[in-house]
């Protein structure tokens, strides 16, 4: 139970430290172009994140039992990879460097999944067939991981250049006007898209902690109060899903403004109209993915928008030397919470075979 309470606690201490870490996907473009000041733009993300999370559980089930094998998990494996993934997340905050919560906790518990079971491979499902849906490293993180940045960049640019023809003869004092009004909705499309994906990771690890602990009948011995610690695999408690969009809007209020410098202000200089084409861009592509189960990065795609949007004023709009630090985390992102993830489940494991 103490070890259960242990993940719990990792686990909303990693839901929080999304919100204000990922934070600034939903409302660095907003705060950038002055349409709404930092206090109103957090008002509105952590409301829509909190709506969003609200909104399904098809993510965390993806997270539950899409990418290591769940009968060999248990809490120590949990727990490890929670420990990786908010390292990972503390470093790149404190370097004000936008990477990827998702990615994190995926590496970190394939690191711990190959921790306990001494570096055996096959514990890590890459393709397989769960409940009639595929799943599997392949199609629900690298596919995804490869493709959505690509595909963020592409359709910001095309958004910006639909707008810009359209608007082509438009005074500049209308167009800051309409769409100093437009990104109000994109930044809250966004802030519910981001709350829809990201909020949907961390109950899928609560969740696949409580099944493992359910299956190991980790619960029959405590008081019927609480019962309500039983899950079953696929099955994603309301509780979980209550208490992590209320600890991710509560994460979104506490701002991160390290990371909202670097992508509101320092990697592209935008107007309005480039923050709704980002936004819009971005939000469409989260929403599809979370549809479809994918733990997308949303830090990649807004990311990538932006690039793409800055991209059609012209290629020197965007700071292309802090974009190459941007990707360097991207890549360094599975592989480093992987070992991080490793180290962690070592360590747990013999600080609660100490205490045995």
């Amino acid at each position: 139970m103490t070890l259960i309470l242990l993940v719990l606690l990792a686990a909303l201490v990693f839901e929080y430290i999304n919100g204000f870490h990922d934070a600034a996907n939903a409302i660095a473009t907003v705060v950038s172009t002055k349409v709404l000041t930092p206090r109103q733009a957090i008002c509105l993300a952590a409301g829509m994140n909190l709506l969003g999370a609200m909104l399904g559980v098809k993510v965390a089930q993806t997270i539950e039992r899409g990418f290591v094998d769940s009968t060999i998990v248990n809490s120590e494996t949990v727990l490890a990879a929670l420990l990786a993934s908010i390292v990972w997340n503390l470093i790149t905050w404190i370097g004000g460097i936008p990477s990827s919560s998702s990615h994190a906790l995926i590496g970190g518990l394939c690191g711990a999944a190959l921790a306990q079971t001494r570096m055996n491979w096959d514990v890590l499902l890459w393709e397989t067939v769960v409940d009639g849906k595929v799943v599997g490293l392949w199609p629900k993180l690298v596919k995804p991981m490869v493709l959505s940045p690509v595909i963020g960049f592409i359709l910001g640019a095309l958004v910006m250049l639909v707008l810009t023809m359209l608007l082509i003869r438009a005074r500049p004092a209308i167009v800051q006007r309409i769409f100093g009004k437009l990104q109000i909705l994109s930044a809250g499309f966004m802030g519910l898209s981001h709350g829809m994906n990201d909020a949907q990771k961390t109950m899928g690890i609560i969740t696949l902690a409580l099944v493992a602990a359910t299956n190991r009948k980790d619960f029959e011995s405590l008081p019927g109060i609480f019962s309500f610690l039983q899950t079953e695999a696929g099955n994603v408690p309301h509780w979980v899903q209550v208490t992590c969009a209320l600890t991710m809007a509560a994460g979104t209020a506490g701002g991160g403004w390290r990371i909202i410098r670097t992508m509101g202000h320092r990697m592209v200089k935008l107007q309005p109209v480039h923050g709704f084409a980002a936004e819009t861009s971005a939000a469409l592509i989260i929403h599809g993915a979370t549809t479809l189960g994918i733990p997308l990065s949303t830090t990649h795609v807004i990311s990538t928008s932006i690039m793409g949007v800055g991209a059609m004023k012209r290629l020197s709009a965007v700071k292309w030397g802090i974009v190459s630090r941007i990707l360097w985390a991207w890549v360094l992102t599975l592989p480093v919470t992987a070992c991080f993830g490793y180290g962690s489940y070592r360590l747990v494991h013999f600080l609660l075979t100490l205490a045995q």
